[in-house]
């Protein structure tokens, strides 16, 4: 795992300054296991049906990152499914909080990573990241004040939730009668039916010029010149889609998945890893996909489709969100 992709709560850090008051429903995170089933006749509003088959999962990028265990390229089979085409907004996650009075790890916890040009340094907690001082922990910056106290949603109803953890999206995720998408979901849905692409949608950038993601522009981690129209989180339907009619797997925010995070336990073939893969049976991490707005090729081009990383399930950052994935119901007739 890389800090200065998507930094980790430390014990030092953790205190838990609010008592957490119970919740209406009770929701836990084994409950993403509970497989979400819908009628294949008419997918949710918001979700796409992925047709399953077999495609080429994993990258061997020559300025990859081979740590990460983004290869090999391997023959992955899946089972078709259904995921949201883009992903959990402010507004959507404000109406589970409201509908069930659940709060967050981050409100919990008291406090979330900040991404320093956000913060108000007033309010960061002593500390940093190694190797990553633009990360802040800064007290009271939660989903519903991104960049803590004084900041607020009521204009980015339509931008991705950020501020949650692996825990939180799990919860959202049962309350909808969803689940997280596992790791090859993922990917087959953000590859968006190209095989062995760089992006969701080709192997250039910003093909004819135009920009396709929200990544950095500028000089990392000072300056941010907003080329792709935004500096910060931009609204999840922001870019064209892709192929499958996916928006913004690449960039914007950083994605949670079901599977737990290992660097080379889908490296040996089995039908475990090559079929309906669910990822490694023990892990304290969980995956996560698809990079942030933060990514920049001078030290992080993990807004690449094949690109992954991992984190605590208990962590919490400014530029983590997620997307729910279900399952038609005619795969289990």
């Amino acid at each position: 795992m890389t800090s200065c992709c998507s930094p980790g709560r430390e014990p030092a850090r953790t205190p838990v300054t609010v008592p957490a008051p119970p919740y209406r429903i009770g929701l836990t995170a084994e409950a993403v296991a509970s497989p979400g089933r819908h009628d294949p006749a008419a997918p949710p509003e918001g979700m796409v049906t992925i047709p399953g088959g077999t495609f080429l999962m994993g990258g061997e990028d020559p300025d990859g990152w081979a740590a990460d265990g983004e290869g090999p390229v391997r023959e992955v089979t899946l089972r078709p499914f259904l995921i949201d085409a883009m992903c959990v907004t402010n507004a959507e996650f404000a109406r589970f909080a409201e509908d069930t009075g659940y709060r967050t790890e981050a409100e919990r916890f008291g406090w979330s990573y900040v991404f320093h040009l956000f913060a108000d340094r007033r309010h960061a907690i002593d500390g940093h990241v190694p190797g990553a001082p633009w990360w802040l922990a800064v007290t009271g910056a939660t989903w519903r004040s991104p960049e803590g106290p004084g900041s607020a949603v009521a204009s980015r109803q339509d931008h991705p939730v950020v501020h949650v953890s692996w825990n939180d999206a799990a919860a959202y995720a049962a309350w909808a009668g969803k689940r997280l998408p596992t790791e090859a979901e993922w990917e087959m849905a953000a590859r968006g039916g190209l095989a062995r692409a760089r992006y969701p949608w080709g192997n250039e950038l910003t093909p004819d010029g135009a920009h396709r993601c929200n990544i950095w522009q500028g000089r990392f981690p000072h300056a941010d010149t907003a080329e792709d129209g935004y500096a910060g989180t931009a609204p999840v339907d922001a870019f064209l889609p892709n192929g499958y009619g996916l928006y913004n797997t690449s960039g914007n925010v950083w994605e949670w998945c079901a599977d737990r995070w290992s660097t080379d336990w889908h490296t040996a073939g089995s039908s475990r890893t090559r079929i309906d893969p669910q990822g490694p049976p023990a892990g304290t991490a969980r995956v996560v996909r698809g990079g942030s707005h933060l990514c920049h090729d001078s030290y992080c081009n993990r807004y690449r489709v094949a690109a992954r990383t991992g984190n605590t399930p208990d962590s919490s950052t400014g530029h983590t969100g997620f997307r729910c994935a279900a399952t038609p119901r005619r795969v289990f007739a």
